[in-house]
């Protein structure tokens, strides 16, 4: 059985979270349990934190802020399961295509900066993501000034919500 199986089934047992009529896309959860990763580096997952990250979720990888919500939710337990950066960002495809991981490091960007100041950690965490996924200093870059400033993340209108 898969690790990401495996971990669903656990969460699904021991949590409640995730079920037989639940179907969330592999490379999905992935992206979003980075993104919960980014938000709690700093040992707190914030108010200020949640709602930026549902608002990115909505629109993107769930219809409606609700199963936004649920979404980060089980992204959430996901992440907590894993807790290694390296094993989500496995979880990519490998056919992905560098606007999608420039898009997805904005949207770390994003979360990092939801309440205002992006700390040492989610600094770091974010630049090591951004290697992680294969861009270079110059995208990592651009994707910050994308991500961190305006909160307008490329390719994604509802960002600034």
């Amino acid at each position: 059985m898969p690790l990401l199986a495996r971990l669903r089934a656990y969460a699904s047992d021991a949590l409640g979270v995730g079920g037989p009529a639940e179907v969330v896309d592999d490379t999905h959860l992935a992206a979003i349990a980075l993104l919960v990763h980014v938000a709690r580096v700093d040992g707190v997952l914030a108010p200020a934190e949640t709602e930026r990250l549902a608002r990115l979720v909505q629109g993107r990888y769930a219809p409606d802020a609700e199963a936004a919500r649920a979404l980060v939710a089980k992204a959430s337990a996901f992440d907590a399961e894993t807790r290694d950066v390296a094993s989500l960002v496995e979880m990519m495809p490998h056919a992905m295509d560098e606007a999608e991981r420039a898009r997805l490091l904005a949207m770390a960007w994003t979360v990092a900066n939801a309440d205002g100041v992006v700390g040492e950690f989610e600094e770091a965490l974010v630049w090591r993501l951004g290697t992680l996924l294969g861009l270079d200093e110059a995208a990592v870059a651009l994707a910050r000034e994308g991500g961190s400033g305006s909160g307008v993340v490329p390719g994604h209108a509802d960002a600034s919500r």
